[in-house]
């Protein structure tokens, strides 16, 4: 019997089963998104974009602007994708109508603005390694792998994988590497619906997620505006912080031609000096309570 699977390897590259990986664990890309990450030019991206959706590796849509036109294609997981994705991972192959269920999903939910930033946010990151040698985004997990026990916890430590319980749902977590030093961390993407009192709320439970792993990461909040940043840091500054906090700006970052990786966040508590994303490896505690010194 023909297995589509087989059939369809060997026409990927290795840069194919990242984007398919991506679109798997992410949920939705923009065309921007995955030229600027993986490719060295947005016609390049296409052309392959093109071919991928052809095979019935990828689905896409095109959301109307409600003042007219159309946004960019964004890209989500076709059924023939997540199988070939789930079998490199030796996965149990997904669901008959996962592709079905996603597509829809994205399409019609009202969280996609918020999912697009998310990872906008980490093909930013990809797209500066792209071009800048010795950086890597290293690691990206989606919010759902973040609540899975085992994903930061090991198995042989049963009491550990138990008592994982997070009260925080954070929207990512990544690893930055950039001269040969690395700095997790935990992302929250704030878009300004939320009232800056409960968002300062969620770093009591990420006081309280630390404490179960025995590790410390910076927790990053991503503000939508630096008027915005300066009121939270406002609330921050009376809540007695225990875990590292560093906070910037789009709109900042945006008109000074600035990216995640560069000197955009500020630690909350701190004086405000604008540190790069390595610099926060500072503030990282390790398993066995040890703390490198804040650059």
């Amino acid at each position: 019997m023909d297995d589509p699977v087989l059939r369809v390897q060997s026409q990927l590259t290795g840069r194919d089963r990242v984007l398919l990986g991506w679109l798997y664990d992410h949920g939705v890309l923009t065309s921007f998104q995955l030229a600027h990450a993986l490719f060295p030019s947005l016609d390049f991206c296409q052309r392959r974009l093109r071919t991928l959706y052809r095979l019935r590796l990828v689905a896409r849509f095109r959301p109307q602007r409600a003042d007219g036109g159309s946004y960019p294609y964004h890209y989500v997981i076709d059924q023939l994708g997540a199988e070939v994705v789930a079998a490199a991972r030796d996965e149990r192959p997904p669901r008959r109508d996962h592709a079905r269920v996603e597509r829809r999903r994205w399409t019609s939910t009202r969280s996609l603005a918020h999912r697009l930033g998310v990872n906008g946010f980490f093909t930013d990151l990809a797209g500066h390694a792209h071009t800048h040698p010795g950086t890597a985004l290293v690691e990206w997990l989606p919010e759902v792998v973040c609540q899975r026990a085992g994903t930061f916890i090991q198995p042989q430590d049963p009491a550990l994988l138990r008592a994982y319980q997070p009260r925080v749902r954070p929207d990512g977590y990544g690893r930055w590497a950039d001269g040969g030093m690395e700095v997790p961390f935990f992302l929250e993407y704030d878009t300004g619906g939320e009232q800056l009192s409960i968002l300062a709320g969620k770093v009591a439970g990420y006081r309280e997620l630390f404490g179960t792993l025995g590790r410390v990461w910076p927790v990053l909040f991503w503000l939508h505006s630096a008027a915005r940043e300066r009121n939270l840091r406002r609330v921050l500054a009376d809540l007695p912080l225990s875990v590292p906090v560093a906070t910037g700006a789009r709109d900042h970052a945006a008109t000074a031609g600035l990216v995640p990786a560069d000197a955009v966040w500020a630690v909350a508590g701190g004086g405000g000096q604008r540190l790069r994303l390595v610099d926060l490896a500072g503030y990282v505690v390790d398993a066995s309570g040890r703390a490198g010194e804040a650059a």
